[in-house]
């Protein structure tokens, strides 16, 4: 990636100067809400908190407010620029935070070179921050101001610079010596740059399990071997009796080379010295002590981190410091201590080991990853991070006893933390999930069973306990994809159409079915080499529960068997289909929006049934069903609309326990104010969650304007009807979005054998 002086100084500048603002959280549109944000309603909470000053993570934003501090004397690679020239990257580190865990931050720059003037000024922002995030100061003064603040503050400090390369470089040391099949207890580090990374990074290999005795360090004056010079004292305890003096002689048979220094520190000789199998993390920014091609080049069986996004196993600190932070805060702990950060690291590693979402392939050009010698900790993008690393985190804290408000429920907590980063989607869908999962395991069909999103979606099917996965195809072609992609099929069961056993019966219960529309028995036995056509029969048959199918074919195409041999619900003239919207601040179920193009009234009041019972049972939301249409409760008299008005009678008479109402428009559906002025008299006051539209037209165009304008996630779509669940993929869906209709066609394989409705609804009933 190329970036011009001119392109950062243009995103910089843009249209309103910096990166970071300050948005207020509450209203303030009248007056009432000047009153209650500043005076006279602000002196309650004030005087709330002055009775109790832990009332102040109840009633301000202390408890997720975070200050990036620095003096400006060691700014990434630029060294000593001042306060006010580093500005720019403590407002990066404030978004960075914000973008990744949720956390507000103001930057604060202190023109002062005097570490006792920095711990004075840092002590008395304590009532304001919920932590303290120190950034770029020149060590050793570092060391000094972090461990006085630690001390003397009751609230999280963490200087960045030593801990967070510490511990994202921790986390890909784990896995390096695993991949290379060596003890951690046994491995000689040799580290490049005795600052205070180089400090930290020692620090936290000795308590990952690395021998001290292992450790040779090298600063610019050489190796710190015994016959140095006093040092100060963070140097002097990796001072070793060592007959090496310079960095070439201590990379000779070392197993882990660590920089943390400048660029061109190693050469290619240096590296070809070291032993079988060596790890070099060369991670001085923004060029490294080696190059990736040269080390690789030097010796092809490296494993190689750097600080950089364009080489593999980037260690960046955005890793660590926003995850770290949330967990603290979350718990309320007084500090962060080494059992935290462990904790921290081990997660990252344990995460590198999981299959990898699309939505991180996306992020990165279609670049897939797996666990191996070029993928040993998480992209910065992978949103799980934070569900794996903030957790740990805070259950460190907990455990050590540096929470002050210990977490009691994990699994709400996690929840929490998907809805702050990972959309209300991950909310939405925890709820089917949870259904699924608790459940007796559901059999479901994957026809496309060697595709590469089918396989991945099948191992988090696997992993999670939604389902269990039943997939079509060559088990041989399956087996070897899987392992090409590193997933373990152990509990997926592989189904090859061509010599199964009940395939016989599969085609003579096919002609039985279908034998008075044309099928004859050989099409019988030809469309059972089909595997879409034998996952349905499979389903039919009851040999497997539910059927997800559509990567490689049209919607059309997909659904047709399904209607043919399935068949539909009793009382269901057609089947349907229904999107999951989910906006920032509420859901809404839009149908039909990928079937029916002209629905008579009868099947508007089908579709509206089957969309609230699924809305209900599955994503356990109380339905408020509206009817669609340009018309308000006969404000117009048309055919459109009449039709809207006859569908709304029959649900009503169909189902009397259902809130519905119609036939109204879409602002009168969810615009309270309006409902309340103008319709007093309607069931539906703007608070409509199912919207019923009157055609495919309307429900289609409907649905993709709230996508893309309003950037609703979209789940779906859901096929209603089947006497058995069916449903259908996008050919671009992803992997995640693979795993949500999984969990959704088993929880509606739940209710198989209960009717949509009590009792057809009667042609033009009124």
């Amino acid at each position: 990636m190329i970036i011009r002086d001119t392109d950062a100084l243009d995103y910089h500048a843009g249209q309103r100067p910096g990166k970071l603002e300050v948005v207020p959280s509450k209203p303030c549109l009248t007056q009432r809400d000047l009153s209650m944000a500043y005076t006279p309603g602000v002196a309650i909470p004030c005087l709330r908190i002055q009775e109790n000053p832990e009332d102040a993570f109840r009633y301000t934003g202390k408890g997720n407010l975070v200050a990036v501090i620095s003096n400006g004397t060691a700014v990434l690679g630029l060294g000593d620029i001042g306060a006010m020239a580093g500005k720019p990257v403590m407002e990066g580190k404030g978004v960075l935070f914000k973008r990744f865990a949720d956390v507000d931050v103001f930057d604060i720059e202190i023109d002062t070179h005097d570490p006792d003037e920095i711990i004075r000024c840092v002590k008395l922002l304590e009532p304001t921050f919920g932590g303290i995030n120190l950034e770029d100061i020149k060590a050793p003064e570092c060391f000094h101001i972090e461990e006085t603040l630690k001390r003397e503050m009751g609230i999280p400090v963490f200087h960045d610079d030593q801990h967070g390369t510490a511990i994202i470089s921790g986390a890909a040391l784990l896995n390096a010596v695993e991949i290379v099949g060596k003890d951690i207890r046994k491995v000689r580090v040799v580290f490049c740059g005795a600052g205070a990374a180089g400090i930290a990074c020692a620090n936290m290999y000795v308590a990952l399990g690395v021998d001290p005795a292992n450790v040779l360090m090298v600063d610019s004056k050489g190796v710190l071997h015994q016959g140095r010079e006093k040092m100060n004292p963070y140097k002097e305890k990796y001072r070793r009796k060592t007959d090496c003096k310079d960095l070439a002689d201590a990379m000779k048979d070392a197993d882990v080379f660590v920089g943390v220094s400048v660029k061109g520190m190693v050469k290619p000789e240096m590296v070809r010295s070291m032993a079988k199998d060596p790890i070099i993390f060369a991670m001085a920014n923004p060029d490294p002590e080696i190059t990736y091609p040269d080390a690789k080049g030097a010796r092809p069986d490296v494993i190689m981190a750097t600080g950089r996004s364009d080489y593999p196993n980037q260690v960046n600190n955005v890793l660590g410091f926003p995850f770290i932070f949330r967990g603290a805060l979350d718990v309320r702990a007084r500090a962060i201590n080494d059992e935290m950060k462990i904790a921290a690291a081990h997660a990252l590693a344990a995460l590198a080991k999981q299959d990898v979402p699309d939505i991180v392939v996306k992020a990165y050009g279609g670049e897939h990853f797996s666990f191996g010698r070029d993928y040993i900790i998480p992209k910065p993008f992978d949103p799980r991070v934070l569900t794996w690393e903030a957790p740990a985190v805070a259950k460190a804290a907990v455990r050590t006893g540096v929470a002050a408000r210990p977490i009691e429920d994990w699994d709400e907590y996690v929840a929490v933390l998907e809805r702050r980063i990972l959309g209300k989607s991950r909310e939405v869908m925890r709820v089917v999930r949870q259904k699924a999962i608790k459940s007796e395991p559901r059999r479901i069909v994957f026809p496309e069973g060697d595709e590469e999103k089918v396989l991945r979606a099948c191992q988090q099917i696997l992993d999670d306990k939604i389902a269990t996965p039943v997939l079509l195809g060559d088990g041989d072609a399956i087996r070897a994809q899987a392992q090409r992609l590193g997933l373990d099929l152990g509990g997926i069961q592989l189904v090859d159409p061509r010599g199964h056993a009940k395939r016989e019966d599969y085609e003579k219960k096919l002609y039985e079915i279908r034998k008075r529309t044309g099928v004859t028995p050989f099409e019988a036995k030809r469309l059972m080499g089909d595997p879409l056509h034998f996952g349905v029969m499979m389903v039919c048959a009851g040999d497997a529960d539910g059927l997800v199918c559509g990567l490689n074919r049209s919607y059309p195409d997909t659904i047709r068997p399904a209607l043919q041999i399935i068949r539909l619900k009793e009382g269901v003239t057609r089947v349907a289909g229904m999107y999951c919207m989910v906006l920032r601040d509420k859901v809404l179920f839009f149908a039909d929006a990928t079937v029916n193009i002209d629905p008579t009234a009868e099947q508007l009041a089908e579709i509206a049934i089957m969309a609230s019972i699924i809305t209900k049972e599955d994503f356990g939301i109380d339905p408020r069903v509206a009817m669609l249409s340009f018309s308000n409760f006969g404000s117009v008299h048309h055919a459109f609309s009449e039709k809207v008005r006859r569908a709304t009678e029959i649900v009503r008479a169909v189902r009397p326990d259902l809130v519905v109402d119609g036939e109204m428009a879409a602002d009168t559906a969810l615009v309270p104010e309006l409902s309340a002025t103008t319709f007093p008299h309607s069931a539906i006051q703007g608070d409509a969650n199912v919207l019923i539209f009157p055609d495919l037209q309307s429900g289609n165009v409907a649905y993709k304007l709230v996508q893309h304008l309003a950037g609703a996630e979209v789940i779906g779509p859901i096929l209603m009807g089947l006497n058995r669940p069916v449903n259908v993929l996008n050919h671009y869906s992803s992997v995640s979005e693979i795993v949500n209709i999984t969990a959704i066609t088993a929880t509606m394989s739940l209710r198989a054998d209960q009717p949509v409705l009590p009792s057809r609804p009667a042609a033009g009933a009124r």
